[in-house]
This record gives structure tokens, C-alpha cells and sequence, in this order.
């Protein structure tokens, strides 16, 4: 892992002293932000507000780092109050930033939720959890969280992610990889394009862990016209089911996935997007102090209308039984 400075876009100030304004103004008439429809459709409208220069600097990803973070704006500290213990406690704390990640969403594509996550929220509280250091999940601290595609069991899962900085005194690490950034022989490529394994739901979806359908074998990598994606999540793949030839390529992926993957330390009021088609992200271990003060982000997902980055097999899939909740687009 290289510690290569990661692409930058920096709101202009009076953009981002609009979408703040905007956030607290949306806060304030629609109380708790648990995404209702009415402060869905009004965060629509007011998207389309928005002038130029803000629209250009939430434009696609167009690198093949697969990424960006956006500058720009600020975190009152104090105002937010303490880390939540958990996302189930977190209910509606630093609400005005709930609706900064849907503006962003939305200026983006159509926010994404699902019914089995973290009560259908479109934005979801990042934080650790005591009894679960050791799990490969959001609110895990002690272990790496593996690098891996966002809702990779599910054929509905975002085109990007988007993790908001809210405190991070600590400065943690999340990793990133961009496929487009591998070098792979043409062997390995063909090998991982094959539907070989399925990719389990990870253990944030309980509801989806007793599915008595037969898990759909995927892809790992995928060729499109711009070139290679993937659908990678190792923690929940059953690898060891695999050929020995798939599983030797797998391996060379993942080893070259590590070899790129750089780190990004967020800063308060910086937001990562994410191409989760281009990039699997994890997470670099820390001792999580559970006095308030710990690792905070808000995190959402978009889906992009038209896209044509994913096999078109895709569309067979069960998805566990798993339901994702699209809000309509700007």
C-alpha cells in the first residue's frame, strides 16, 4: 500500500457555504432525516438549483484511480456532539450532515438505501461498535476490514459510495484499489471473467444470512468498454470451493489490488467518492476508545441511471432476498 496522495476537487466557498446553508435550512423543517419521501422530493428540487460549478466538480469519476475527495467543507466539532456508540444509537445525530450526503447524492444520481440495513436510512452512521472489533463491517476496528466491492452479494449495489469525514481524530486510514491499476496477464483476466463463485451477504445483512436460494456464482472482473471492473469482497467469497487455476488468479488479483491500494485519511468535512465498479475500499485497523471522541463518517450510495459497466447476467440474480430503495433522480 503506497501512501500516494489521493485526487482532489475543491468546492468553491460560496458553493459550499450554499449546500451548508441549505443543509441546515432542510434540517430544520424536516426533523428527523430518516429519508421520508417529502425530504426526498424536496432535496430533488432544491438540486436542481445548483449552478454549473458545483455540477462540474461532482462529475463522474474520470480518472482511473476510481476516486476522489472533495473539499471544502467544515465540521463544527463541537456541534455534532459525541461519536454514537453505534448506528443503532446514532438515530439522528449531526442530522444536518445527513442532508449534505443526500445533496451530494443526489447531484450525483438516485440515493440508494435498503430495507435490511441500518433501519432503510439513505445515509448510514460509520462508527465502532463494542462487541463487534473483529468483524468485517463498518463497525469493526481492530482488523483490517478487507478490501472489497460495496454490497457485492447484490446486483443492485451502488455504481458510487460516498464516505463523509464528521471526526477523525485519529487520523484512520481507509484503503482504496482501482482494478484499472492492476496488471494482470490476459490469462488471469479470462479466468476471473468466468462465473465460478458467489459472493455471500456480508454479516451487516442478518436478514439475508438464513436465504434458502441457491447462491448466484458470478464474475470476479468484467471487461466493458472503458475497460475492467470487478465484484470483489474475499471475507464473504468461498474461495476454497474454487479450481486451483481460479483460485491462483484470484490470489494474483488480490495481491496486485494490494500492491496499488493507497490510503486516505480523511479530514473533517471531506468527502471520498467512490467508483464501486473501479475500486474495492477497506479500512486500517484502530483501538476504538468508545469515549465519544472515535472515528465518525456518514456514508451513501448512489446509483447512476443508464450506466453500462456490469454484465447484463447481473439482472438473474436473487440478491439474498435483499431490497434496495432507490430515491428518483434530480
Amino acid at each position: 500500500m503506497t501512501t500516494a496522495t489521493a485526487p482532489t476537487r475543491t468546492l468553491d466557498p460560496a458553493d459550499a457555504n450554499a449546500l451548508l446553508r441549505a443543509a441546515h435550512r432542510i434540517s430544520g423543517e424536516f426533523g428527523p432525516t430518516a429519508a421520508s419521501t417529502g425530504l426526498l422530493d424536496h432535496i430533488r428540487e432544491l438540486a436542481r438549483e445548483f449552478d454549473g460549478s458545483l455540477q462540474d466538480q461532482l462529475r463522474p469519476v474520470d480518472t482511473d484511480d476510481g476516486l476522489f475527495v472533495l473539499t471544502g467543507l467544515t465540521v463544527d466539532d463541537a456541534e455534532i456532539g459525541s461519536t454514537p456508540s453505534s448506528w443503532a444509537t446514532a438515530k439522528d445525530s449531526a442530522a444536518v450532515w445527513d442532508v449534505v450526503m443526500l445533496l451530494l447524492a443526489t447531484l450525483m444520481g438516485n440515493p440508494l438505501a435498503w430495507e435490511g440495513q441500518q433501519d432503510g436510512r439513505f445515509v448510514h452512521n460509520i462508527v465502532p461498535a463494542p462487541g463487534h472489533e473483529g468483524e468485517q463491517t463498518g463497525a469493526s476496528s481492530s482488523v483490517l476490514l478487507s478490501p472489497h466491492t460495496e454490497d457485492a452479494f447484490h446486483p443492485g449495489r451502488a455504481h458510487l459510495l460516498m464516505l463523509g469525514c464528521i471526526r477523525n481524530h485519529d487520523n484512520v486510514a481507509t484503503t482504496a484499489a482501482s482494478v484499472r491499476k492492476v496488471e494482470l496477464d490476459e490469462s488471469d483476466v479470462d479466468v476471473l471473467a468466468r462465473p465460478v463463485l458467489p459472493i455471500l451477504p456480508d454479516d451487516a445483512y442478518t436478514d439475508a444470512q438464513g436465504f434458502e436460494g441457491e447462491p448466484a456464482k458470478m464474475p470476479t472482473v468484467f471487461r466493458c468498454e472503458d475497460g475492467l471492473t470487478l465484484r470483489f469482497d474475499p471475507a464473504y467469497t468461498p474461495l476454497e470451493e474454487a479450481p486451483l487455476e481460479y483460485r491462483a488468479a484470484y490470489r494474483r488479483l488480490e495481491a496486485e489490488l494490494a500492491r496499488v491500494s493507497v490510503a486516505v485519511s480523511l479530514k473533517p468535512g471531506e468527502v471520498l467518492v467512490v467508483d464501486n465498479d473501479l475500486v474495492v475500499h477497506g479500512r486500517v485497523p484502530f483501538r476504538a476508545r468508545y469515549d465519544g471522541t472515535d472515528r465518525w463518517l456518514k456514508r451513501a450510495s448512489v446509483r447512476v441511471p443508464g450506466r453500462r459497466t456490469r454484465p447484463r447476467a447481473e439482472r438473474h440474480e436473487h440478491g439474498y432476498g435483499q431490497v434496495a430503495l432507490e430515491a428518483p433522480a434530480a
